[in-house]
C-alpha cells in the first residue's frame, strides 16, 4: 500500500512538473508574439529607406481633432483598403502597398515638404516601411513611420470606419448610431436609426450614452472635414467607452451611396408642394428656408462673383487650425463652440448683418 501512494505521488509530481514547463514554453511563445519594436526583417527596410519610427504619443499629436482638415500631418495606412475600412486611424487616407501606382494619384496635389506618417498592422508588418520607401523615391522629404500601427491605435483610442461598416452597422442594428450635427439638422435629415447628441450638447446629453462601455458605438456627421463627430468620440473615450468609431464619410458619403435617409419619407408629391416666397431683409439679404438662416445658393452666388456686399461680414467659426488650413476671402474667425450666444454677438462687428 505504501508503495502505492509513493507512486502516485511522485506521478503526481512528475505530471505536475511536465504542464509546468508545457505552460512556460507556451509562455514564451505568447511573449514572443508580443512585440514592443520591429522585426528583424522590417528593421532592415527601416534602416534601407532611412525611416524615422514615431510612437503613440507623436501620433497622437499629429492626429490632433482627427479630422482631415486639422490633421497636422498627412497620415496613410499602407494596409489592403478591406482592413482600412474596418479600421484605421483618424484623417487617414489609403495607399495599399500592393496598388501603390493606382491609389498614389491622392497626393498629386500634396507638397513634397509635408509630413507624412505611415503605419500598417503593427511591429512586424512590412508595408509602411516599404510605401514609405516608395514616397521618398517619389521626392517627399519628410517621411516617417508609426510602426507599432493600427493595432496599438485601437488600444488607446477611437479608430475611423468607411461606408462598409457603417451600412452593416445600421441594417443589422449591431450598434449605436449618434448624429453629431445640431438638432435641426438631425430633424431635416439623418441616417435612420440614429440618434441626437449635438457635439455642443455633450455635456448635458451624457444620460443618453449607453450603459455598458462596451456598447458599440459609430459617430459620424458631415463628412471629412467636419470635427463635430471627433469631439463627441474624444468625449466617450475619456468617459470610458471602448468600442468606439467615426464614420468619417458621414451623411454626404451615405447619400452620395444613394441609401436611404428619414427625408425620403418625408417629401411631398410636386403637385402639394407650396411655391416658397422670398423673403428679404430689410439690407437685401435673402433669408434660408430655416429660421436664422441665409439662402445658400444665393450667398454662393455672391461669394463665387466677389459681389458680397460691404454691410455682409462673414464669419468662419471653426477651429485655430481649420481656419488657417483655408477660409473664404474677408472672412473673420471667431471660435465660436464654446460661447453663448450673448458673448457671440459682442464679439461680431457692429453695422454688419
Amino acid at each position: 500500500m505504501k508503495t502505492k501512494v509513493l507512486l502516485s505521488v511522485v506521478v503526481g509530481i512528475g505530471l505536475l512538473i511536465g504542464s509546468t514547463f508545457a505552460f512556460a514554453k507556451e509562455s514564451k511563445v505568447v511573449v514572443k508574439q508580443t512585440l514592443s519594436k520591429p522585426s528583424p526583417k522590417v528593421q532592415s527596410l527601416i534602416d534601407k529607406y532611412k525611416l524615422e519610427v514615431v510612437d503613440y504619443a507623436y501620433a497622437k499629436k499629429m492626429v490632433a481633432n482627427g479630422n482631415r482638415n486639422a490633421a497636422k500631418a498627412l497620415f496613410i495606412d499602407s494596409r489592403p483598403n478591406a482592413k482600412y475600412q474596418k479600421s484605421t486611424i483618424p484623417s487617414s487616407i489609403n495607399i495599399p502597398d500592393t496598388k501603390f501606382d493606382e491609389y498614389f494619384i491622392q497626393l498629386k496635389d500634396v507638397d513634397k515638404e509635408k509630413e507624412i506618417i505611415v503605419y500598417c498592422g503593427g511591429w512586424k508588418c512590412g508595408k509602411s516601411p516599404k510605401v514609405a520607401g516608395m514616397l521618398k523615391a517619389k521626392g517627399f522629404t519628410d517621411v516617417k513611420l508609426y510602426q507599432a500601427g493600427e493595432p496599438e491605435w485601437i488600444k488607446k483610442n477611437y479608430k475611423e470606419v468607411g461606408l462598409i461598416v457603417a451600412k452593416s452597422a445600421q441594417a443589422k442594428n449591431s450598434a449605436l448610431l449618434i448624429d453629431s450635427r445640431p438638432y435641426k439638422m438631425f430633424l431635416k435629415e439623418t441616417i435612420p436609426g440614429s440618434i441626437s447628441i449635438p457635439d455642443s450638447d455633450i455635456e448635458k446629453l451624457v444620460g443618453r450614452f449607453p450603459a455598458s462601455k462596451d456598447e458599440k458605438i459609430i459617430v459620424y456627421c458631415g463628412g471629412y472635414k467636419c470635427g463635430k463627430s471627433h469631439k463627441v468620440a474624444r468625449k466617450l473615450i475619456s468617459m470610458g467607452y471602448n468600442n468606439v468609431s467615426v464614420y468619417a464619410g458621414g451623411l454626404p458619403e451615405w447619400k452620395k451611396a444613394s441609401l436611404s435617409t428619414t427625408a425620403g419619407a418625408k417629401k411631398a408629391p410636386v403637385a402639394e408642394e407650396k411655391k416658397a416666397v422670398a423673403k428679404f431683409t430689410k439690407n437685401g439679404v435673402l433669408l434660408g428656408s430655416d429660421e436664422g438662416t441665409v439662402d445658400g445658393e444665393w450667398m454662393y452666388a455672391l461669394i463665387k462673383e466677389g459681389k458680397v456686399p460691404e454691410f455682409i461680414q462673414l464669419v468662419d467659426v471653426k477651429t485655430a487650425d481649420e481656419f488657417k488650413d483655408g477660409h473664404l476671402k474677408d472672412s473673420i474667425h471667431i471660435y465660436a463652440e464654446d460661447l453663448k450666444p450673448a458673448e457671440l454677438y459682442a464679439k461680431l462687428p457692429k453695422g454688419k448683418s
